[in-house]
């Protein structure tokens, strides 16, 4: 990553906490999103990562996770549904999940593509 306005990866000062569910929606704040820059700060954060990809057609029904998850939006966007409120990913916004949150998923127009982080254990 590069220039003044890039916080770096695994900074959390813009988290926005959702009262709904503990889970927090830390928004991007800009510049180049660089993958392998994202992965290095999942990992050093505890997380063990993998890139997945969604069509526009998908749709996670409500589940939960045994572990804390995180999600990396890299391209597109999505919609991520708990007690009621909605929370919406754009490129680079991250979602902090706690282990057993119960939440909906479902991707915009022209799917998803993002890194997903499960919490080692």
């Amino acid at each position: 990553m590069s220039g003044a306005a890039d916080a770096a990866p695994g900074a959390t000062p813009a988290a926005t906490p959702a009262a709904m569910t503990g889970i927090a929606h830390i928004p991007w704040p800009g510049g180049a999103i660089d993958e392998a820059d994202l992965r290095a700060a999942l990992h050093a954060d505890g997380y063990d990562v993998w890139k997945w990809s969604d069509p526009a057609d998908a749709e996670y029904q409500p589940h939960h996770h045994d572990l804390d998850e995180c999600i990396w939006l890299l391209a597109g966007a999505m919609a991520f549904g708990a007690r009621g409120h909605t929370v919406h990913l754009g490129p680079g916004d991250r979602l902090l999940l706690p282990k057993g949150t119960v939440h909906t998923a479902r991707p915009g127009t022209g799917g998803a593509t993002y890194l997903v982080g499960e919490r080692r254990r």
